[in-house]
């Protein structure tokens, strides 16, 4: 396979190609399978069905909008939140997410088409990570839900790689400096779980009440888990 750099993971400030080897390892290609070519086309055909369906008086479009908004903002996001949370809480448990997400994710049943090859990457003091998918919308539905409709969008897509603390910045997040911004390009075969730093004042905290402090976008990396007076 020939070496394309595009799809390298990229740094906030170094656009060297240090991290060579782990194109290599996790096959950098974007082999989509064909569902993302026929992406627009099929939400085309989606809203052109709810409208009939809606016109006809089948569904009710209001009931229709908290369906998805449901799945989307709450059950699916909730999945990945008790991976972090358990993360959190469980030294092992991290330990085996971090060397092998898909076995740990499986544990939990969290399991389906688009999350059966996850890795997980891990924020620190020193190194920020989001995740982005430069060529289409690759997203790990298991362990997130449906994807925002920004993820798919081309401006966050390249906008992602090229000012990536210029896009934490309109999501409301300011890091220092001194710490390091890393972007993962998700593919067909790879996808990525953003594990958030634990919050401050959450010593003893159950897993449930944990999980509340994650978010969507804190796993995508756009966003920071909450703080217990945010909760």
């Amino acid at each position: 396979m020939a070496h394309d750099p595009h799809h390298e993971p990229h740094h906030d400030h170094d656009h060297d190609h240090d991290h060579e080897h782990e194109h290599e390892r996790h096959g950098h290609d974007h082999g989509h399978d064909g569902d993302h070519s026929e992406l627009g086309a099929m939400d085309l055909r989606v809203r052109a069905l709810q409208s009939v369906l809606s016109q006809k008086g089948y569904i009710d479009p209001a009931a229709l909008d908290v369906l998805i908004d449901t799945y989307q903002s709450k059950i699916g996001p909730r999945n990945g939140a008790r991976v972090v949370a358990r993360a959190w809480v469980d030294p092992t448990y991290r330990e085996w997410l971090m060397r092998d997400a898909s076995a740990a994710i499986a544990s939990l049943d969290f399991t389906g088409r688009q999350g059966e090859h996850m890795i997980a990457v891990e924020n620190t003091d020193d190194q920020h990570n989001m995740v982005v998918c430069t060529l289409c919308s690759c997203y790990p539905w298991p362990v997130l839900g449906l994807p925002p409709t920004w993820y798919k969008s081309a401006v966050y897509r390249s906008r992602a790689v090229k000012d990536p603390r210029g896009v934490l910045a309109e999501f409301g997040v300011s890091l220092p400096d001194t710490t390091a911004i890393r972007v993962w390009d998700s593919t067909a075969e790879v996808r990525y779980l953003v594990v958030p730093q634990r919050p401050a004042g959450t010593e003893g905290w159950s897993e449930d009440r944990l999980a509340d402090l994650v978010t969507r976008d804190s796993m995508i990396g756009t966003g920071l888990a909450r703080t217990p007076e945010q909760r």
